[in-house]
């Protein structure tokens, strides 16, 4: 009995798959260096005392540059400032979506969609069309130059889209469990806090991390509503490394930008926990 080879055909399908694969690494890997190389300049500048535009290992490590800007008046105090307004924002925001999120997730009416395209429509507005009315607002209500009033704004900005994340998640929270809390007497909003908003811990993280993200790398609102300069967050002192004529101090800018990146990285570690537990619904609607 003769036997007939089998692999052959099976070769020129397998150097399809091989090259295919390859050249999606080497796609992934064309983008990965494009978003390394930034970060490569920024961690190497902010060691070398001749720190340029070009990429390169500095001759000599050096602190200087970080000792330039550890000052209270270029760092401590922008920072401080940034903290306040964009936790405050992300505070409001996260609050004021799980309240609006809530009875869009759990209650049928026929203003339901057009209220949700109505609120993403607003988050393809430019905020550069916008600014002009809310600076003319916040000059009438006494809001420009606060940290309160940039706060709102801050909130006001990022809440249409942080309103259909937060539905979203919360639509998959079953609505079994609520209604066993409301036959023990509990309230809408008990329920939502005791039993809805810890099973969608992901998705809680997910709109904190999105809004505060958001908020610390915004320049255009604080430049607008802030005038004081013991109010500029971070976002707009970094302007402040770009010098007259074209000078502009490297080094520094690289050693403020480490600085002024850490915190979001400490929020992404402290949340990323959150993000990939899922939710925590094992059997609890079963029986």
């Amino acid at each position: 009995m003769a036997l007939t080879p089998t692999l052959s055909p099976g070769r020129p399908r397998f150097s399809r798959r091989t090259s295919r694969r390859l050249a999606a690494d080497a796609g992934l890997l064309v983008v990965a260096a494009a978003f390394a190389l930034p970060l490569a300049w920024v961690v190497l500048s902010s060691l070398d005392p001749h720190a340029g535009l070009r990429v390169k290992a500095p001759s000599s490590l050096t602190l200087d540059n970080f000792d330039a800007v550890l000052k209270p008046d270029i760092t401590f105090t922008p920072l401080l400032n940034s903290l306040i307004l964009c936790g405050g924002g992300t505070l409001l925001t996260v609050v004021c979506a799980a309240l609006a999120a809530y009875p869009l997730s759990r209650f049928q009416s026929r203003l339901n969609r057009p209220f949700l395209l109505t609120i993403l429509f607003t988050t393809s507005l430019p905020i550069t069309a916008i600014m002009v009315p809310v600076y003319a607002l916040f000059v009438q209500v006494n809001l420009i130059d606060t940290m309160q009033g940039t706060i709102l704004f801050f909130a006001a900005s990022q809440l249409p889209f942080a309103i259909w994340l937060m539905k979203n998640f919360m639509d998959g929270v079953p609505k079994e469990l609520e209604e066993a809390a409301w036959t023990d007497g509990a309230s809408s909003l008990q329920s939502l806090i005791r039993i809805v908003l810890p099973l969608m811990g992901p998705g809680v993280a997910v709109v904190t991390i999105f809004s505060f993200v958001m908020m610390w790398g915004n320049f255009f609102v604080p430049f607008m509503l802030l005038l004081t300069p013991d109010q500029m967050p971070a976002s707009v002192s970094i302007n402040e490394f770009f010098g007259n004529r074209g000078m502009v101090a490297y080094g520094q800018l690289a050693a403020f930008s480490v600085v002024y990146s850490t915190p979001v990285i400490l929020l992404y570690v402290l949340i990323s926990r959150r993000l990939g537990g899922g939710f925590a619904l094992g059997g609890a609607v079963k029986g």
